[in-house]
């Protein structure tokens, strides 16, 4: 009979890192590591090679998406060991480089949406046995970001280099200096950009800032 699961748990709050270590070994996996920060996760699945690693996204030092960033080197360099993110925050991008190459053995859990411990142990051991675990936000996030893309998709990329400028806040007569091209240029690929994203004329709206979030947001 095969033995426990073997996890190693990334975790940079202390009593989150704690609880999940005493509820996961009262239900039978084996915590071989609890760690607080991504150098020290990868030094422990380096030593462990556990079956899965439960890993925070935001971590020491700059607490944005170190926990993300190594959970897809573990998965370059330890593609049998399974990857639960675990997480208050969705990190929509990186979310999405994790699942670009193979989503066999990779989960994405919101901490406040996990209401049953079974189902938590569950998950665990479908990310540990190759399946794939998304809680509908995740999902829900992921597509409404290839939907973003998909709106730019449309553009040209000279029409993507203006709309990156807008974003900026550059002027016509500014993005056409950095072009050098003439300002009347500069308006038709602007009117161009309006139209193909949609954006029709509206006294309510700016159509300058709209424009710049579609592309901020994709």
């Amino acid at each position: 009979m095969p033995g426990p699961l073997r996890i190693v748990i990334a975790e940079d709050a202390a009593v989150m890192r704690d609880g999940l270590t005493q509820t996961l070994a009262r239900r039978g996996p084996d915590v071989v590591a609890a760690v607080a920060d991504a150098d020290a996760l990868r030094q422990a699945v380096d030593e462990h090679r556990p079956d899965v690693a439960i890993i925070d996204v935001r971590m020491p030092p700059t607490h944005t998406d170190e926990g993300l960033r190594a959970a897809l080197a573990i998965r370059r360099d330890h593609p049998r060991v399974g990857v639960l993110v675990f997480s208050q925050y969705i990190e929509t991008q990186s979310a999405a480089e994790l699942l670009a190459g193979s989503p066999d053995g990779v989960g994405y859990l919101l901490k406040d949406r996990v209401a049953d411990v079974g189902d938590f142990i569950d998950a665990i051991t479908r990310v540990a046995g190759g399946g794939t675990v998304l809680d509908p936000e995740v999902v829900r996030h992921l597509l409404s970001g290839s939907r973003r893309a998909d709106r730019l998709a449309v553009l040209t990329p000279r029409e993507r280099e203006v709309l990156s400028l807008m974003a900026e806040g550059r002027s016509n007569i500014a993005i056409a200096s950095a072009f050098t091209i003439s300002p009347r240029v500069v308006e038709k690929h602007v009117a161009s950009i309006f139209a193909k994203l949609g954006l029709a004329p509206s006294g309510d709206d700016n159509r300058r800032v709209l424009a710049a979030l579609t592309y901020l947001g994709s």
